[in-house]
C-alpha cells in the first residue's frame, strides 16, 4: 500500500473516533440538520475503516505466515495461507484506493441522455436508434427506468434527436456516475440497409450525458429570460397528443440553449419536464466551460465529454468496439449493442480512478485526499 494512502486511511480512522463522540453532543443531535449531516460522513466513514482494518488484519495474518514458513510440518498450510493473504491485500488495497478517490455529488443523479444523428444521413439517424436502444437494454439489466423526454424522428426509422431520462430507484443506482462517460462522437462503420454494392460506410451520432439537476441546487433560470412556444406534437403519441397544442419548447434567450417535451399529454407536464432539460443544459454548459479552463493546465485521459471529442467507434464487419480514450478494444459488438456495457463502463471507471488517484498523489504534500 503506498505510504500517502496508508496515511490518510490513519486521519480517516481517527476522523471516525471523532465523530463517534460528536454525534452524541447535544450541540449537533439538537440540530437535524448538522446531525444528518455527521451521521452520513459517519456511515462513509465506516465503510472505510472497515475495509482498513481488515486489511491491517490480513496484514498482520501474512506476517506471522511468513515468520513460519521455515517450519516442515506446517510449509503445505503456511504456503496457502501466504498465498491466500497476499491476494485479498491486493484486492482490499484496491478496493481502499477506489473509496479514498473524490466523489462527484452528481455521480448519484438520474441522467438526460441525449442522442443526435451527425455525418451520414439516414444511416446516421439509425445509428442513433441503435444507440438508444443500447442504452435502454442497458438500464433494464440495472434495474433502471427509462422513459423518452423529446423526438424527432427519422423518416427511415431511428433518430434526427432523442432525449432520454434515465432514473435508478435510491442513491446506490448511479445513474449518471455509470453514464457519464458515454458523452461524446460515436461513430459507425458497417454496410448501410439502402448500400446496393456492399460498401461499408462511416457515419456518426454524438451523445451528451447530463445529471438531472437537484431542484434545490438546480440553475435559477429567470422567467424574463425565458421564451416558452407551445405547438403540436408530431409523430408517435397517440390520437390526443395529435389533437392538441401539448408540445412545449423552451429557450433560454441569454445563451440561445432550449429544450421541448412532446411526450406527455398535457402541457403543464411537458413545460416542467422541458424546464428539467433546459436547466440540465445549462448546468452542462457550464461544466464544459469548467474542464476547459482546467484542460489548460490538465488534459485528462477520459476527456472533456465535449461532443466533438471522438470517443468510440463500432465497426460492425469485425464484430470490433474501441474506445479511443484508454485504448480498450473488444470483439463483442454485438452483444454490446444489446446493453452488455459492463466491460465498456468499468474500464473507463477504472482508468478514471486511476488518473484520479494520481493526481491527489500528486498533491499529497499539500494535505493528501481530503
Amino acid at each position: 500500500m503506498k505510504t500517502f494512502v496508508r496515511d490518510t486511511l490513519l486521519r480517516q480512522r481517527a476522523r471516525l473516533h471523532e465523530l463517534d463522540a460528536r454525534l452524541s453532543a447535544s450541540d449537533v443531535t439538537d440540530d437535524i440538520e448538522r446531525f444528518r449531516d455527521l451521521s452520513r460522513e459517519h456511515a462513509d466513514l465506516s465503510v472505510v475503516v472497515e475495509r482498513f482494518e481488515r486489511f491491517q488484519q490480513r496484514e498482520a495474518d501474512l506476517q506471522a505466515a511468513l515468520a513460519m514458513r521455515d517450519d516442515p510440518e506446517l510449509a503445505e498450510l503456511v504456503s496457502l495461507e501466504i498465498k491466500e493473504a497476499e491476494a485479498e491485500l491486493l484486492q482490499l488495497d484496491a478496493q481502499l484506493q477506489q473509496l479514498l478517490l473524490p466523489k462527484d455529488p452528481d455521480d448519484d443523479r438520474p441522467a438526460f441522455v441525449e442522442i443526435r444523428a451527425g455525418t451520414g444521413g439516414d444511416e446516421s439517424a439509425l445509428f442513433a436508434g441503435d444507440l438508444a436502444r443500447m442504452y435502454t437494454r442497458y438500464a433494464d439489466s440495472q434495474g433502471w427506468t427509462t422513459e423518452i423526454v423529446s423526438e424527432s424522428a427519422s423518416e427511415l426509422g431511428g433518430y434526427k434527436e432523442l432525449v432520454l431520462r434515465i432514473a435508478g430507484h435510491g442513491p446506490e443506482a448511479r445513474v449518471y456516475g455509470q453514464l457519464r462517460f458515454e458523452s461524446g462522437g460515436h461513430r459507425v462503420q458497417r454496410v448501410p440497409m439502402t448500400e446496393t454494392q456492399g460498401r461499408i460506410h462511416t457515419s456518426a451520432a454524438t451523445v451528451a450525458v447530463m445529471p438531472e439537476p437537484d431542484e434545490t441546487e438546480a440553475v435559477r433560470l429567470n422567467p424574463a429570460e425565458l421564451r416558452i412556444d407551445t405547438y403540436r406534437a408530431s409523430g408517435a403519441g397517440g390520437q390526443h397528443i395529435q389533437k392538441t397544442d401539448s408540445a412545449v419548447r423552451i429557450t433560454h434567450l441569454p445563451t440561445g440553449i432550449t429544450a421541448e417535451c412532446q411526450d406527455g399529454r398535457s402541457q403543464h407536464s411537458n413545460k416542467a419536464k422541458a424546464m428539467q432539460v433546459l436547466a440540465a443544459r445549462i448546468q452542462e454548459k457550464e461544466r464544459r466551460e469548467r474542464m476547459a479552463r482546467e484542460a489548460a493546465t490538465r488534459k485528462g485521459l477520459i476527456g472533456s465529454g465535449d461532443r466533438s471529442d471522438r470517443i468510440r467507434t463500432y465497426n460492425f464487419p469485425q464484430g470490433r468496439l474501441t474506445d479511443h480514450r484508454i485504448n480498450l478494444t473488444l470483439y463483442k459488438l454485438a452483444a454490446v449493442m444489446e446493453g452488455d456495457l459492463d466491460e465498456v463502463i468499468q474500464a473507463l471507471q477504472v482508468a478514471r480512478g486511476a488518473e484520479l488517484l494520481s493526481e491527489v498523489e500528486q498533491r499529497h504534500g499539500g494535505g493528501g485526499l481530503a
